[in-house]
Formats: C-alpha cells, structure tokens, sequence
C-alpha cells in the first residue's frame, strides 16, 4: 500500500533527510493559507507531522521529547518561513537602513515561532499512545502550543492552524462557538486523521478515523450552511459609507515633505465621482481613510483640518488615522505620540479618538529589555517616530455621530481571538484601519485581510476595514465580504453597514469554551479503545 510506504519511509527517517521531510512538509502548509487557500492540503502537513512523532524514538522520555522537538522545530521553521516571507518586504522600504537586517526577520523569527510547535510535538511524544488516539494527543498539544504563541511576550496569533480551514466561509463559521483557537483544534485533528491510513493494521484502524474526520468535516460544513443566511444582511439605516484607499508607496508616504500632496490626493480621490447617482461626498454619510494617513500630526495641523472642513459637506465625518501627541509627563522632553483613529466633524474638529493598545513589536516599538542592544546594532523601530509609538491606556468604543457603537482595532489589534471587542456595552461593528503598504504585493495583506474577517465570525459583528494599499471591504457578521477593492488599487468603495448579527457563544464565553474542548480530547485520548 502506497500510503504505508510514504509512513514507514517518514517515520524512518533520520539525519538530514527527516529535517528534509519535516522543512517540506510544514511548508506545504502555507499553501492552505490565503491567497491559495487550498485547503484540503491541511491534510499534508498534519499527517507528517503524526509521522514525525512516530518516528521519535529513544531509550528514555526525555530521548524521545528531544527527537520530537527536533521533528517539530523543523516543520515549524517550514511553516513559518513559507507562511511569512512577505515580512522581507518590510526591510526594502527603508532599504538604506534595514536591508541588511532582513534575515532578521524573514528567518529569525520563523526561528523563533518554530519553538511553539516543537514543544507541541515534545509534548504528545511524552503522552503518545497507539492507533488513532494519538491524533486526539497531537491535536491538542498544538493547540495548546497555538494558544501560548498568541500570548507570550505580547503574542504572536498570525497563520494559527485554524486558518488553514478558515478560507472555507461555512467551515470557518464554527469559530462562533469556539473561536479560532477551538477551531484549530478541530482543523489539526481532521487533518491528522489520515495517518492511520499509513499504520494502521487492520482495515478498521485505518478507516474509522479517516471516516470520522470526513463526518467532522461534513458536520462543521452544515452547521456553517445552517448559520450563514441565504439572504443579504441587513443595514444600518441612513448610513452610507466611503472607504478611501489611496495605495500610496510606503516610502514616500512617510515623508514630511509629501504632506500638502499627500492631502491634496485623498481630498479630491475621496470626492470622486463612482456613478452618476454617486457624484462625490454630497452622497456619503461618513468617510473613511486608512491607518496613519499623514506625515505629520493632524491634531497639530490647524491648515489641514481647515481643509478637510471645506470638502466636507454638512453633516459628513472623517475617520482617519493619524498619529497624535498626548500631553507631556513630568521630566520627559517630547510627548508620547500614538498611533490613532480620530474623528473629524464636518466644521474641522476632532472630536473623538482612540489610541492603539496593542503595538507591533520592533515595527512601532522596541521591547524594553532589547532597546539598548538593538539600537547599539543600529537598528530602530520602523515607524519615523523617535521612539516608537507609544500604546494606550485601554481598548474603549469609540462613538461616531450617525454610526453604532464602534470597536476600533488598528492594524496587527486584528489578529487577536478573543482581545478585540471593546469593554462596556456591545459595539454595533469592527471598524479596522490598517496600512499593509509596508508588504506590497505579497501575500501578507491576503492574510491580514482574513484574519479580520475571522474576528466577525467568532463575534458576530460586522467589519468595516480600509487599508492604505489594500485590501479594504466591508465584511458582514457571518464573514461574507460585501464590498472590497482589491490589493494595489487606488480608489474609493461606496457601501452601506451591514447590522450586527446575534452574539456569538464565543463572544459570551470567550477561550473557556476552547479549554472545555481541550479537556475532552485529553480525555479521549486516555481511552484505549479510542
């Protein structure tokens, strides 16, 4: 049987070419992840990967802990590396200053991230039973491993396994009850289950776990079937929204001295024409622009805010981005300066903003612990801020005239299960700013955009997303996208709000749903004739 010789020839591996076998097999991953999203293919990574663990052997356990981190920190860097090249991209903006550190982060950190499932892999293999109760323990090991890489050290959730899965629309609606993490756990065993198929001795070891895989699949699709409505969402009534996406390059976007163009493009590409019923802003209730639209300090720029009141007809709002100075502290020299979304009325003031919580480690700051090092290295943040941006106090609702409550979540504040809606009363939408321009074309912007979308599912909330370069959309609560413009096209998109939907068990309950669900498949596990 061909598939009990590509197993035996995995497990059998060693040297060279098990590290071979694992770099491949965890690359291929990535090929489930947007833009392909090909996912059936989860199958591959996650069958070697229960290989890879067979094949771990040793005279103690803590022999076998370390062949199987060694199989998993291999397979992970394969992940990692084929799932998150597009970071390199970043490094080529600013090429004079950091090209040179683009291993940094294009290999250094897939480096570093493989040690989550290498210790995922160590730990099934210290649990590892026979037969097909070993995709129960593999399973939840990188699931736990999934959930400590979006925590530790601020966290890191990009490309969980789960999003292998998620590219389906009705499959990725089971993360409404579970969350993402929950549905990796699902997506790794499905994926493992054939395995058995290549182990097994008996037709009924090799089959019924296959088989149940499929059923599991099968029952994940229905369940998404039965939530997602046939018909459209409905809207916001009286809401009539433009996101303007201005796909400026990143290099000249944060140049001081581009400001006054930089302005002049986003007044008049936002009060373009789109149809003859559309003839520019006098049709819009509320206008949107990306992350960081400026160069320079909107709150401090009288000359801008004028401008922008005297395109803005009665009753329109801006939302932009903007970075935006706090009041100096005692002893300091200069204002912390954060990285906002500000809301500008039609007579030029602000009149609400919101300060990023979450910040992009080494991109808006540098870790504490590592500053001194890394600028000794001649390295900074990527961000033209001295400093770094600094994070603000707490995630808030931020409140738009004519709009539901927001939650506003600046770019990276998106991939986060679980840490996205805002305290106090439930907000009516996402509303998503982003500037994915530091990735170009690549898939990076792909992944960000479905990562978003992941957010609507598991809260059941709408998604209003505008990015400098793209891709800019609004999503509803089920996660079908409305009205998108694609990545590298400068434009503006015309849509109405979809409402939010019902709330979701995952919004009530949260990861404990996730730990329920991990209990069980350790408990599973323990059974022998699982």
């Amino acid at each position: 049987m061909h598939v009990a010789r590509l197993a035996e020839a995995v497990i059998l591996a060693w040297g060279w070419r098990k590290r071979l076998v694992a770099l491949l097999a965890g690359a291929s991953g990535a090929l489930a992840l947007p833009p392909l999203d090909l996912w059936p293919l989860i199958i591959v990574p996650m069958t070697v990967a229960v290989w890879l663990v067979d094949g771990a052997v040793g005279t103690s356990a803590w022999r076998r802990f370390r062949a199987a981190f060694a199989a998993g920190w291999w397979w992970g860097f394969g992940f990692f590396l084929a799932g998150l090249w597009w970071l390199g991209a970043a490094f080529l903006v600013e090429a004079d200053k950091f090209a040179w550190a683009m291993p940094l982060g294009v290999v250094a950190l897939p480096a570093f991230l493989a040690i989550f499932p290498a210790l995922g892999f160590g730990l099934a293999r210290l649990f590892w039973p026979e037969g097909a109760r070993r995709i129960l323990v593999l399973a939840a090991a990188l699931a736990l491993t999934e959930w400590s890489r979006g925590h530790v050290l601020t966290g890191f959730p990009w490309n969980l396994y789960g999003m292998m899965l998620a590219g389906e629309i009705h499959l990725a609606q089971f993360a409404s009850l579970t969350g993402l993490y929950g549905f990796t756990l699902l997506a790794v065993a499905i994926g493992a289950a054939p395995a058995v198929i290549g182990t097994a001795g008996t037709p009924a070891g090799r089959w019924t776990a296959p088989l149940m895989a499929l059923a599991a699949l099968g029952g994940l699709f229905a369940f998404g079937l039965w939530r997602v409505p046939s018909s459209p969402s409905p809207v916001v009534a009286g809401v009539k929204l433009r996101l303007m996406q201005p796909n400026l390059p990143q290099d000249a976007k944060f140049n001081g001295h581009n400001g006054e163009a930089i302005l002049n493009q986003y007044l008049a590409l936002s009060d373009r024409a789109t149809s003859p019923t559309t003839p520019g802003l006098q049709s819009v209730t509320h206008l949107i622009w990306p992350e960081s639209a400026f160069p320079f300090l909107l709150g401090r720029s009288p000359g801008a805010l004028s401008r922008i009141a005297a395109v803005l007809p009665p009753d329109v709002t801006l939302i932009t981005g903007a970075a935006r100075a706090g009041e100096m502290l005692p002893g300091e020299s200069s204002p912390p300066i954060y990285n906002a979304i500000q809301v500008v009325n039609d007579e030029g003031v602000i009149v609400a903003s919101y300060d990023k919580v979450h910040l992009v480690p080494f991109g808006e700051y540098l870790p504490p612990f590592l500053d001194t090092l890394i600028r000794r290295v001649g390295l900074s943040e990527f961000v033209s801020v001295p400093g770094g941006f600094a994070a603000g106090a707490s995630r808030a609702s931020l409140a738009v005239k004519g709009l539901p409550m927001a939650a506003p979540l600046i770019c990276y504040e998106a991939v986060f299960p679980g840490e996205v809606a805002s305290r106090g009363p439930r907000a009516g939408f996402f509303l998503n700013l982003t500037n994915d321009g530091w990735f170009g074309q690549t898939s990076g912007p792909y992944q960000h955009f479905a990562q978003a979308r992941m957010r609507s599912i598991e809260e059941g909330l709408p998604l209003v997303r505008v990015a400098n370069t793209g891709i800019s959309g609004v999503v509803d609560a089920y996660g079908r996208v409305i009205a998108s413009l694609p990545l590298g096209m400068e434009g503006v998109l015309d849509s109405q709000l979809p409402r939010s939907g019902p709330i979701t068990p995952y919004a009530r309950a949260g990861d404990a749903i996730f730990a329920g669900m991990l209990l069980i498949f350790i408990a599973f596990s323990r059974f022998k004739n699982a």
